[in-house]
C-alpha cells in the first residue's frame, strides 16, 4: 500500500501527498509565527516619546444631550491633547457648563487644567477651580484647587478645602459633594461660615 502512494506513476495518490505535505507545512509556520512577540508600535510614538500627545484639538466644543434632546454637559478648551495609550485627553484652561434637569439656570466650572478620562467618562479639573452659578439677581460660587466631575453619575466633588460665597456670606469646609440633577451640595468636615444679616 505503501509502495503504491509513492509511486509517481500514481497520479491521484501524488496529488493527495502533496496537498498533505503543503497543508503539514503550513501549519507548522503558522505555530511558529505564533510564538514571535508582536512586532513593537509605530516608529512615530518611538520617535515622539511618551510625554508627547498622539493628537490634539484646538479650540474644542464637546456636548451631550440627555434622551428627550436637552443639554446635559458642555465642554470648551483651547487645547485638547489626546493620549490613546492612557485613554486620556488633557485640557487647557477647561470650561464645563453643567445643566440640571429641569433647571434652567446651569452651573459653570473653570479651571487651569483638566483631564477627561474616556473610559469612564471623568474629569479631573486643576489649579484655580471656580464653580459658578447664578442665582436671583446674584451670583454663588466655589472656589477649590481640585474637582472631579463625574458625567456618568452626574456628580461634582473634592477632598480639598473648599470656599462658597453668596450675597450674604461665606462658607469654609474641607471636602464636599454635590448632585447637579438634584441641586443637592454636602460639605465634609471643618465646616466654618460667616454671615451678615438680609436687610
Amino acid at each position: 500500500m505503501i509502495a503504491r502512494l509513492l509511486n509517481p506513476g500514481n497520479g491521484k495518490a501524488w496529488a493527495r501527498m502533496l496537498a498533505l505535505g503543503g497543508t503539514l507545512a503550513a501549519t507548522v509556520f503558522l505555530m511558529w509565527q505564533s510564538d514571535e512577540t508582536p512586532p513593537p508600535r509605530s516608529d512615530a510614538e518611538a520617535l515622539r516619546g511618551p510625554a508627547e500627545p498622539d493628537g490634539f484639538i484646538v479650540q474644542a466644543d464637546y456636548r451631550t444631550w440627555d434622551e428627550q434632546g436637552n443639554p446635559k454637559i458642555r465642554m470648551t478648551s483651547p487645547r485638547i491633547e489626546q493620549f490613546d495609550s492612557r485613554n486620556l485627553a488633557a485640557m487647557e484652561q477647561p470650561r464645563a457648563t453643567l445643566y440640571g434637569e429641569g433647571d434652567p439656570m446651569p452651573w459653570i466650572i473653570e479651571a487651569d487644567k483638566g483631564s477627561l478620562q474616556q473610559n469612564n467618562e471623568l474629569v479631573h479639573l486643576n489649579g484655580n477651580v471656580v464653580v459658578s452659578r447664578q442665582l436671583q439677581g446674584s451670583e454663588a460660587t466655589l472656589k477649590t484647587q481640585a474637582l472631579t466631575l463625574n458625567n456618568a453619575e452626574r456628580t461634582v466633588y473634592t477632598d480639598q478645602p473648599v470656599v462658597m460665597s453668596e450675597p450674604h456670606g461665606t462658607t469654609q469646609a474641607t471636602g464636599m459633594k454635590a448632585w447637579i440633577d438634584d441641586r443637592i451640595l454636602e460639605l465634609n468636615s471643618r465646616v466654618e461660615g460667616q454671615y451678615e444679616p438680609i436687610r
